[in-house]
């Protein structure tokens, strides 16, 4: 099955400083038959305004992946880290049984992120945190894995039975990604239109699949893809 969310129907909220879109259920959006894609439960699509941020808040029991699309955001927490994802590179915070943490646009520009939370397999252990950066050259026309609980993967860790993974193709070429039987995928296009088994969606769209086998993505614009794949 392919369910493609219309980005215009997505969950929004404007704060001023942050202006989010909320692929699934989250704070004061609703939605019973938005409640998650097998072990995905948040996808948020934000724009942070310069010289802002969320302040030190608490999660817990959840594997947190950032995907910075432009600009920069700087993370402290409770563990002593401190660090500054910039557009392209990715940080994964698991926490575990409990961390506070704040994240700051302390750039001059605004910054896009997409924010994916992941259900643990277990709940409890530790908190942990660690950012790394991936080149988009390294991606162009195949998935790269960025955040992976899969063994043998060579990504930054969760705690989770699922991958992270990002690509960036051409106008006019094509990639694809084997879905095993049983597993939920969830892919959007950061930027440009394309076409997901003979199916087309435009940028920040939510494509959600099950039972397909195989994913091929075309770009009809130059696209650059992130997708989630879980139990």
């Amino acid at each position: 099955m392919i369910d493609i969310r219309k980005f215009d129907t997505l969950g929004h909220a404007d704060h001023g400083w942050l202006d989010a879109r909320h692929h699934f259920s989250f704070a004061n959006y609703h939605d019973p038959k938005r409640m998650g894609w097998g072990a995905l439960r948040v996808w948020n699509d934000d724009a942070i305004a310069a010289q802002s941020g969320f302040p030190p808040h608490p999660h817990r029991d959840m594997e947190i992946i950032t995907y910075v699309r432009t600009g920069a955001i700087s993370h402290r927490d409770s563990m002593g880290n401190a660090g500054r994802t910039a557009a392209g590179d990715v940080q994964v915070m698991s926490a575990g049984t409990g961390v506070t943490h704040s994240e700051f646009n302390l750039e001059d520009e605004e910054t896009t992120l997409f924010q994916i939370w992941i259900i643990p397999d277990r709940e409890g252990g530790n908190p942990g945190w660690g950012a790394r950066q991936f080149p988009k050259a390294d991606r162009s026309g195949q998935f790269v894995t960025l955040a992976s609980g899969i063994e043998g993967d060579d990504a930054l860790p969760i705690r989770a039975n699922a991958r992270v993974a990002a690509a960036t193709v051409n106008a006019g070429e094509q990639v694809s990604y084997d879905l095993e039987a049983g597993r939920h995928a969830y892919l959007v296009a950061a930027k440009g239109r394309i076409r997901v088994n003979g199916e087309e969606a435009d940028p920040r769209d939510g494509i959600a699949l099950r039972d397909v086998g195989t994913i091929t993505v075309e770009a009809l614009d130059d696209a650059e893809l992130v997708l989630v794949d879980s139990l």
